[in-house]
């Protein structure tokens, strides 16, 4: 992984968000995106309030925010569905970053009739969205994730990998290699007479990338439990305790990674037969999971009340902001899709003031702006109506 031993043996949590540098979108640009024509907004470091009615684009803006990240942004969209209707399809986001090294211009969109997205760093193309990385580190919460403990495990494995993604920007180009190994391997499973030979080659690279993955997410998920360790155990929000479910994570707790590799190599020649009756690849990073479980009750948080299992994801957002800022010495910007849902008031309180001392860059929504009174002057607020921003 990217992030040194040495930045992981920083200073305390609250001391190490102090001492990083602010990362803060200081202007946000969009044309043709979702309801918004266009619109020019200008920002400063503290958290951002939008507030508003339903369908009012609230939720546009924090995914325009996420689409300066890699991947599909807060909602998983294709960016095929993100120009705004009536539009011919191509959409632009533009922003400016301050950051540790300065400011940084990003930009990322789609001309029409195009069927992926462009990007840029200071006006300049970029290989990919992964550049952004360099400059900026995205985390959210948003009510769709309100049933990731008890929804299925790929939903787990999609967090999982974000979380790794965050302080390791390499983990996305192997889990992609992986997942493109893997579809090779499937379709020469389901010939009649598969060259096997060339199946041995493709296992081979997946056992390099699989394992890899594997020792990636092991290494954030101890990084992660010692975060949430260090977090008040008396604090408002539960202690999350965390753990892998995974085949491959298992065997790197007692082998090497050479020996693990060697291991799924084997696995995969010997489970031939049975994937091609499957259909698919049933043992690899792509089965994993992660099991959370409540630490101050001890048990499973999928069987925690609605409240306590948004409070549990609240707290892994806060040990996640607090472990990217560690690790590489800037907060990230942190996304709060109507973060009032199923929070009482004592801890929407504690969680503004945590925000604070982490001296994150937060935009938080809502529609009723005095949920986030406590925050006064701490914040910069806006109301957003009908695909229209203005600063209260």
């Amino acid at each position: 992984m990217e992030a040194s031993n040495e930045a992981a043996e920083r200073d305390s949590p609250a001391g190490s968000a102090h001492a990083a540098a602010r990362t803060a979108v200081t202007s946000l640009k969009l044309t043709d995106f979702r309801n918004y024509a266009t619109l020019s907004l200008s920002l400063d470091e503290r958290p951002v309030v939008l507030t508003g009615p339903n369908g009012a684009g609230k939720t546009n803006l924090l995914e325009a925010v996420s689409f300066l990240s890699p991947g599909r942004g807060i909602r998983g969209a294709r960016i095929d569905a993100v120009g705004r209707q009536g539009g011919d399809g191509g959409w632009a986001i533009a922003a400016e970053v301050a950051n540790g090294d300065g400011a940084v211009a990003l930009g990322t969109g789609v001309m029409a009739g195009e069927t992926r997205r462009k990007v840029r760093v200071n006006h300049a193309p970029a290989g990919s969205s992964a550049a952004f990385l360099d400059h900026l580190r995205v985390l959210w919460l948003t009510p769709a994730m309100d049933g990731l403990f008890t929804g299925p495990p790929a939903d787990r494995r999609r967090f999982l990998d974000r979380a790794v993604l965050a302080i390791d920007k390499t983990h996305g180009t192997r889990a992609n290699a992986f997942e493109r190994a893997m579809r090779g391997r499937n379709r020469l499973l389901a010939e009649p007479a598969p060259d096997s030979r060339w199946l041995d080659a493709i296992e081979a690279e997946m056992a390099g990338l699989g394992v890899a993955i594997a020792a990636a997410r092991r290494e954030w998920a101890g990084l992660a439990a010692a975060m949430l360790g260090d977090a008040e155990a008396a604090g408002p929000f539960p202690t999350a305790v965390i753990a892998l479910d995974g085949t491959l994570e298992t065997d790197l707790g007692h082998l090497s990674a050479s020996a693990a590799e060697d291991a799924y190599h084997r696995r995969l020649r010997d489970e031939r037969r049975r994937d091609a009756a499957a259909g698919r690849t049933l043992a690899g990073p792509h089965r994993s999971d992660l099991i959370v479980r409540h630490g101050p009750k001890d048990m499973p948080a999928e069987t925690c009340s609605t409240g306590e299992q948004k409070a549990l994801l609240v707290g892994l957002v806060l040990a996640q902001t607090r472990l990217v800022t560690r690790l590489t010495g800037e907060t990230p910007v942190v996304l709060l899709d109507e973060i009032a849902a199923h929070l009482d008031e004592t801890r929407r309180a504690a969680l503004f003031d945590l925000l604070t001392e982490l001296g994150c860059q937060a935009f938080m929504t809502g529609t009723d702006a005095a949920v986030f009174a406590p925050l006064a002057n701490r914040a910069q607020a806006f109301a957003v109506a009908g695909g229209t921003v203005h600063q209260e």
